[in-house]
């Protein structure tokens, strides 16, 4: 039986012990929030009897003893808790986004490594399965080589709580979704960006509610990013609305389920190609899938000898790259490479 301890009790931490308690061979034993009452009444909800309720990483972790550690804090308090957790033997699984800055995610890569234990990102969106069978039509060939990849995201949630008070809100706690599938579809790593963050005048959030930025990923293809969290009214999906065009054709997705493309046939009438329709790829067997819990369970799964997911930290720093790649170009005013 392994041993799981869960530290930063807010909102979301409700989604990881759902998933936590379909596990088989994993028992919760710790809870840890700043707000002891909190840590105590989510250990009530969800009746894990006598548990350790602990108001400190350190606490936690001695009173505990996990083997595994669920990481839900907040951005900043981020790094001290994976620090102390890799440290004492932990395998940790972390909200997004993997770190504060990039040197505190590189720093996490090398303690990972030197301690031989995962620490892997909530990276979920790659476990959704419209993304996967993108990837499939794409790397089939279907639509060409791809040339861009047009991303809008547009919506107004009032969370309340510390994102309204944080800076490069979008880009931070939000984008890095965005990004991340985005070097996923393109299977390519993106080299330089420039990138604008503004503030509406009907905005609610303390500083980078809205932004817009443009990646170059090399061989000429460029991913152009809109978005905002203050944006009332004909909202897109959360996980944005796409176009992703190619040398031979084009590919739409509303971010639910609806997935069309079309390939030019070579014929021209008028100004135009004639267009035909294309089939979009089924999940195959082995495309990892389920969101939330498909990657909590493969996280577990990895503890136990399987496959290392595609959202380690080694790899999931890249897409933190973006984040911070963008966070300077804006601040900055200039274009800015990314690299690691």
């Amino acid at each position: 039986m392994q041993r799981a301890a869960l530290i930063g009790c807010g909102a979301m931490s409700r989604a990881w012990f759902e998933a936590a308690k379909t596990i088989d061979g994993l028992e919760i034993v710790g809870v840890a929030d700043i707000d002891a009452d909190r840590a105590a009444a989510r250990a009530t909800e969800f009746g894990l009897g006598d548990v350790v309720i602990a108001t400190s990483i350190e606490d936690l972790l001695a009173k505990a003893e996990p083997d595994i550690l669920f990481d839900v804090v907040v951005p900043g308090a981020r790094h001290h808790v994976v620090s102390a957790a890799l440290a004492a033997g932990c395998h940790v699984l972390s909200e997004k986004p993997m770190a504060d800055s990039l040197d505190q995610a590189r720093d996490l890569v090398a303690r990972a490594r030197a301690a031989d234990r995962l620490h892997v990102v909530i990276q979920n969106r790659r476990y959704l399965a419209a993304p996967r069978r993108i990837r499939r039509l794409i790397a089939s060939g279907a639509i060409g080589d791809v040339t861009s990849i047009h991303c809008d995201f547009f919506l107004g949630p009032h969370f309340g709580g510390f994102r309204e008070e944080m800076n490069h809100v979008l880009l931070l706690d939000m984008a890095i979704h965005t990004f991340d599938a985005a070097r996923f579809l393109a299977g390519a790593e993106p080299e330089g960006v420039y990138c604008r963050e503004w503030e509406p005048k009907n905005s609610w959030y303390k500083q980078g509610s809205s932004a817009a930025a443009i990646f170059e990923f090399g061989d000429g293809v460029i991913f152009n990013y809109r978005g905002s969290w203050c944006a009332n009214g004909l909202g897109t999906s959360w996980e944005s609305a796409w176009r992703i065009t190619g040398t031979k054709g084009s590919l739409v997705w509303d971010g639910h389920d609806d997935i069309r493309a079309e390939i030019a046939t070579g014929e021209i009438k008028g100004l135009f190609s004639e267009v035909a329709a294309v089939e979009i790829p089924p999940l195959d067997a082995s495309d990892r899938t389920g969101g939330h819990l498909g990657l909590v369970q493969d996280f577990i799964a990895a503890t136990r000898g399987g496959p290392v997911p595609e959202t380690v930290g080694s790899q999931n720093i890249k897409s933190l790259a973006m984040v911070f790649g963008a966070i300077e170009s804006a601040t900055s005013g200039r274009r800015v490479e990314i690299s690691v």
